[in-house]
């Protein structure tokens, strides 16, 4: 057993979160904090954590980038043929989770994924850097290559043919989580930490405490 990691803690200190003090609409909520991760110039304030499971339930977790989001939902992009494309097509809900340690939170939320229209797509393809753009549409993403230098050489082969003029592969592009349940939490002193789940129901959201 590693006894160094056993003793391995931050105490949280910092915040409160009380019912009182919080927005009915749990998309106010998440908007406020999400800037206050980008006020605070946090490395990576829009890394998430994105959980998807297959047919079978078998769970699959990675980090991704949030790259829009408003009261319909919340977007990232990916290869459709990766395994979260592929576990996204057999089961199509998933879950995201935030955590910004220094300001000592964390947002999760869980919903029903559905596919973006091809012109959000190709409108995002186009504005990433064309470094980006090349390896989104050359990398056969979570297939086994032979070694590194095979990416490289079909990198390279791509540029030769195309240089910096091309569109979207239809393999490429991007989803949209709409949320069907949110916890906001707060790091609390003896880990006694605030927990506020925001639910559905009878097509209005609500909100309850939940224990640490």
């Amino acid at each position: 057993m590693q006894k160094d990691i056993q003793k391995r803690r931050h105490e949280y200190t910092l915040k409160q979160l009380n019912e009182q003090d919080i927005d009915p609409n749990p998309f106010v909520l998440f908007d406020a904090w999400f800037k206050l991760a980008l006020d605070a110039n946090l490395p990576d304030a829009n890394a998430m954590t994105l959980a998807t499971a297959n047919s079978e339930g078998k769970p699959s977790a990675r980090i991704l980038l949030l790259k829009d989001y408003s009261e319909e939902g919340y977007c990232f992009f990916t290869n459709y043929n990766s395994r979260k494309g592929k576990e996204l097509k057999q089961n199509p809900y998933a879950a995201m989770v935030f955590f910004w340690p220094q300001l000592e939170k964390q947002i999760r939320i869980e919903g029903q994924i559905k596919q973006l229209p091809p012109e959000h797509s190709d409108r995002y393809f186009m504005e990433r850097p064309v470094g980006s753009r090349r390896a989104a549409a050359v990398s056969p993403q979570s297939t086994i290559l032979k070694n590194r230098a095979e990416l490289e050489t079909a990198i390279e082969s791509f540029k030769s043919k195309f240089g910096d003029d091309f569109q979207r592969p239809d393999f490429w592009g991007g989803y949209q989580l709409i949320p069907e349940k949110f916890e906001f939490w707060q790091g609390r002193e003896s880990r006694l930490n605030d927990r506020i789940e925001y639910f559905r129901e009878d097509n209005k959201w609500k909100f309850q405490r939940l224990a640490p």
